[in-house]
């Protein structure tokens, strides 16, 4: 090839190059425009329908945290699952669930563990109490510091959800799957016309149990019932299932759904999240992973105290607390417990006689949690 033509040939292939680069940096220009657009939108929608939840603004001061008390890298957020007969979600109502869910800021990961409601804790009273008495005697703000106190945290947020809105989520996904044993399909019809009542809804008992398709009204009282299957951690168990399940299915819906369950359900929903921070986690949604379950304490022992009733006592309160924070925040360095915890692990044991030296004793009840995956059990 003479000088000349490949001369020509190498400026040709030149800008063969250079028009392509100019279509990649236009694709690239085109996408990300495309992106933030939807992110606007994102925002807009969110923006658009903010208002139809119940929100919640805590003044400064409100929510307390033990000394020296900080998760770097994670957000702590405390769901609750209100049984509200009338709509109201703060003071009077009783949290049935209780959810601790840690989000790391970078990897999106979530982890979910259900704080037994009758587990034994101090309030902000100073009163020894089973954990759900804080919602009931002073809303968010009271059950947020009562886990903070507790469990060393520092939550600064909260979502409460009625139980009647977790009924209409369920219903118009179609309905969810669940492996129901025969027990829990008796104790579902025992409480079932109650459930329906309560939502307005219509009560269709079970004839058996098996993998069965359940409606709202079915999938409520699944998650609810308690005696004579497992009690409060059996409940748990149940109730991360369904909110698995529903996850799993809502990955699925269109937007026309989507819209549905805002409108129906956001009106049922408390939260102190506030506008900048909801537009925040909409942004990010379907990044986040479900990666683990459990429940707390992690080591527990039924017993009755009295003036309380039938509680749940955690084995050393210490370690559990140190064991649940092992398991929300896996990245985290481990650190020593507070004075706080320490004083109210003493208490607890003064008042119930139940210490760690439990462990070693053949004829002690002793419970243990054990960690799911994704919401699945691990077998």
């Amino acid at each position: 090839m003479s000088e000349n033509k490949k001369l020509r040939e190498e400026k040709r292939l030149a800008k063969q190059k250079k028009r392509k680069r100019r279509r990649i940096k236009r694709a690239v220009v085109l996408i990300a425009e495309i992106l933030i657009l939807l992110a606007l939108c994102g925002a807009a929608y969110v923006m658009a329908k903010y208002d139809k939840f119940q929100t919640v603004t805590f003044s400064k001061g409100d929510i307390q945290s033990n000394e020296g008390v900080k998760q770097e890298g994670y957000m702590t957020v405390a769901l609750f699952g209100g049984d509200s007969r009338n709509g109201q979600l703060e003071k009077g109502a009783h949290a049935d669930t209780i959810i601790l869910a840690s989000i790391h800021h970078d990897t999106k990961e979530v982890r979910l563990a259900s704080v037994y409601r009758d587990t034994l804790t101090q309030q902000v009273s100073g009163k020894i109490q089973k954990a759900n008495y804080a919602y009931f005697a002073g809303g968010p703000k009271d059950a947020i510091n009562m886990l903070n106190k507790n469990f060393d945290l520092d939550i600064q947020d909260y979502v409460t959800v009625d139980f009647k809105a977790l009924a209409d989520v369920v219903d118009l996904l179609g309905g969810i799957e669940l492996e129901v044993t025969d027990q829990e399909a008796k104790e579902i019809n025992n409480y079932i016309d109650e459930t329906g009542t309560v939502t307005g809804k219509k009560a269709t008992h079970l004839t058996n149990g098996g993998t069965l398709k359940l409606d709202g009204v079915q999938a409520v009282t699944y998650a609810r019932i308690r005696k004579n299957v497992g009690g409060d951690y059996k409940r748990a168990e149940r109730q991360q299932k369904v909110i698995a399940k529903v996850v799993e299915k809502a990955k699925t819906m269109d937007l026309k759904t989507i819209n549905k369950i805002i409108n129906k359900v956001f009106p049922q929903i408390s939260t102190s999240f506030s506008l900048a921070d909801m537009i925040g986690l909409a942004s990010g949604a379907l990044d986040y992973k479900l990666i683990e379950t459990t429940g707390f304490p992690m080591e527990s022992m039924n017993g009755r105290v009295d003036k309380v009733g039938s509680v749940i006592v955690p084995v050393g309160l210490v370690e559990n607390v140190q064991e649940l924070h092992q398991f929300l925040y896996p990245k985290e360095e481990v650190k020593e417990v507070s004075d706080t915890v320490k004083s109210i692990a003493e208490k607890i044991e003064t008042l119930t006689g139940i210490t760690r030296d439990k462990l070693n004793d053949p004829s002690a009840d002793i419970s243990k949690s054990s960690h799911s995956t994704a919401g699945e059990e691990k077998k």
